[in-house]
């Protein structure tokens, strides 16, 4: 089972069977390996659905399916199931798979490498007009990849998301040195991949990782200081970021994207104008994680699916934030590792996030891989020190409707504030 979750996660994110010279072929080999993976779950016995994550992300399944049927279409939920349902079997396949530290080390070296392996292609790019899969530069020169990397902003997602995992691998590398030369490398170069994507959504995420490194590390007040040197650097570069206002073309059109998906929420406040049907009702897609689950499942998926989301970081903080008793030495290592990946999972997330408040990615498969390790993490770090809460969603409901709440009326004083500016 662990080897083919990991293998569908190396092909999910490399993609060869997409590469120009072979998507003829139609090679099935992305289904072909996750139901691999699938049959080596259900003969497994490691079946646990203990985190809320998995009832929440079954449900917001089903509120997807439900949404295009209150919407007047009926097989619109068949549609739903087909195209979302492996994405969430990926999610329970990969958070039972892992049931140690060293395979949790694994699937991020996985993350780490296929990224690197997408920078190198992207400085091809960069060099030659044409990477090796025979995609060139679009037409304003940023790197981009095949299939769901095609867009420069998917890549920059994905480096920045990897990046903390490339820093944790190198800081516990041995081999004289070797490891940690190649895995620090490896966060050299997505930094320069990054660049090269020239997403202005990725330099910021870059900024807010390292902004919550210095929360957790230095406090609030380091953090605003260093953070802010931080962003004036990242304005200093030769980037679209120069270009970056509220009147700017295209942000200008992702606040109008933004207004448009509010509005459509107003208009179908309980399940939303159905899946995937945000640009039936606009020309633009949302350009908003938030605003697109919002817009598109109405309240009661966009609660679900915050609360999916909010969850991992609730889990990586409670590590964070938790003090066990230490019997041994031991014990005291083996709690300064937990601590670190928590760290580590942590920034991932907030990369994610960061960028995908400007992107419409809330139902990519890379989300539910990266929140399958948090969940798979977690699970086995309450295995090893059971002082560890679990999470219950049966009182946490009101909560989660409250702060769902909350982020609805922010982002409408957000956007309203921004189209003042324009």
């Amino acid at each position: 089972m662990f080897f083919f979750i990991v293998l569908y996660l190396a092909l999910v994110l490399i993609r060869p069977q997409e590469y120009p010279a072979l998507v003829q072929a139609n090679l099935p080999l992305l289904p072909m390996t996750l139901v691999l993976a699938l049959c080596g779950w259900l003969v497994s016995r490691n079946k646990s659905f203990a985190a809320p994550q998995y009832l929440l992300l079954g449900a917001f399944l089903v509120v997807m399916m439900f949404s295009q049927i209150t919407n007047g279409w009926a097989g619109g939920a068949l549609a739903q199931l087909l195209q979302f349902g492996p994405i969430v079997a990926a999610f329970i396949v990969l958070a039972n798979a892992v049931t140690s530290t060293r395979q949790v080390y694994i699937v991020m070296a996985a993350f780490v490498v296929c990224a690197t392996v997408l920078a190198l292609h992207g400085v091809e790019q960069a060099h030659t007009g044409v990477g090796w899969t025979g995609v060139p530069l679009i037409q304003d020169g940023r790197i981009q990849y095949v299939g769901i990397f095609n867009d420069p902003n998917d890549l920059g997602m994905l480096f920045v998301l990897t990046l903390p995992m490339a820093l944790f691998l190198g800081s516990r590398a041995g081999g004289l040195g070797l490891g940690r030369v190649f895995w620090l490398g490896a966060g050299l170069m997505l930094l320069y991949a990054i660049y090269l994507t020239d997403s202005r959504g990725a330099m910021l995420a870059v900024a807010a990782v390292l902004g919550v490194y210095l929360w957790r590390k230095h406090g609030v007040v380091a953090a605003a200081m260093l953070g802010s040197v931080g962003l004036a650097g990242l304005f200093l570069l030769p980037s679209r970021l120069e270009d970056l206002s509220p009147g700017e073309e295209s942000a200008s059109g992702r606040v109008d994207a933004w207004y448009e998906g509010l509005q459509m929420f107003l208009s179908h406040p309980v399940f939303g104008v159905g899946a995937g049907n945000f640009t039936d009702h606009n020309d633009l897609t949302a350009h908003n994680s938030l605003i697109l689950v919002l817009a598109e499942t109405g309240f009661v998926g966009f609660t679900l699916w915050l609360g999916f989301v909010g969850y991992c970081f609730w889990m990586m903080l409670t590590v964070l934030r938790h003090e066990p008793e230490l019997p041994d030495a031991q014990a005291t290592a083996a709690w300064a590792t937990e601590r670190a990946i928590a760290m580590t999972l942590l920034l991932s997330l907030s990369g994610w996030l960061a960028s995908a408040f400007f992107l419409s990615r809330s139902y990519t498969l890379v989300l539910y891989l990266l929140t399958a390790l948090v969940v798979a993490f977690y699970a086995n770090a309450r295995r090893r020190f059971a002082s560890l809460p679990g999470f219950a969603l049966g009182r946490d409901w009101v909560r989660l409707a409250a702060i769902a709440a909350a982020i609805v009326v922010g982002l409408y004083v957000v956007v309203r504030t921004l189209l003042a500016f324009q």
